[in-house]
């Protein structure tokens, strides 16, 4: 690497990763367990030459990713300060996700690109436009399983698993979410809380709270489906809608 290493303390932090930085227009992002970074490295560049927007990779080695400096707050952020709506940040999820999803899997064989991790704080809203960051867990595999992970990330926010102030809003983002959405929310959701189950970021509170989160996000479905149902003839709704039709 021909970076100079970083020095004092990282001006962000995630769960897993420290982020420096390094210079004009560069940041290094440093795992703490020492994980490999090349494999993300090699992900991000693979979907940034399909024009899929991440961050530009410059070197990676060992646990050090050394990547494009992102000016602009997250959705969360941006969304909390009252910049962008609630309804309006979940269309904007939905629709990364479809874009990713139409992306070839690295294999060339079934499947596509999937973030397992695509959430409001890791998409960076900049002046060319939002950004995808935090590329750990991607790779290919099937889009339901990356659609139910945003949603039971959503629902973990919503009902308090997960502490952050967005935790206000995040029912109605995931509400909307669901109805939006590329694919089946719930196609994939119990393989997206095994998968929960298995990270080591997941503290043992949140990850007994996955079958609740999960739960919410099957009632929205749910409550989805009750309101498209067709009335039944003989109810109220359904005397009401032929009264419409009959002529004056």
């Amino acid at each position: 690497m021909t970076d100079e290493p970083p020095h004092g303390e990282p001006f962000a932090a995630g769960r897993e990763a420290d982020v420096f930085a390094l210079g004009p227009g560069r940041v290094l992002r440093r795992y703490r367990n020492g994980d490999d970074a090349t494999r993300e490295a090699e992900v991000m560049a693979y979907v940034g030459g399909l024009g899929y927007p991440v961050p530009a990779v410059f070197s990676a080695a060992g646990a050090d990713l050394v990547m494009e400096r992102l000016d602009g707050p997250t959705l969360a952020q941006a969304g909390l300060a009252g910049r962008i709506g609630l309804t309006e940040g979940s269309e904007l999820m939905a629709g990364l996700l479809r874009r990713l999803h139409d992306l070839p899997a690295r294999s060339g064989g079934a499947g596509t690109i999937i973030h397992l991790d695509l959430h409001p704080e890791n998409i960076v809203l900049t002046a060319r436009g939002p950004v995808v960051i935090d590329w750990r867990n991607a790779g290919d595999g099937p889009g339901d399983l990356d659609t139910a992970l945003t949603a039971l990330i959503l629902a973990q926010v919503a009902i308090g698993s997960i502490e952050h102030d967005l935790m206000a809003g995040a029912g109605e983002m995931l509400d909307h979410f669901v109805d939006v959405a590329p694919g089946d929310p719930l196609a994939m959701l119990d393989e997206a809380v095994a998968f929960r189950r298995t990270q080591s970021t997941m503290s043992p509170d949140e990850i007994a709270e996955l079958g609740t989160a999960a739960a919410r996000v099957r009632k929205r479905r749910a409550d989805t489906h009750e309101r498209e149902r067709p009335a039944k003839p003989g109810t109220a709704n359904a005397s009401a809608n032929n009264q419409q039709r009959e002529p004056g």
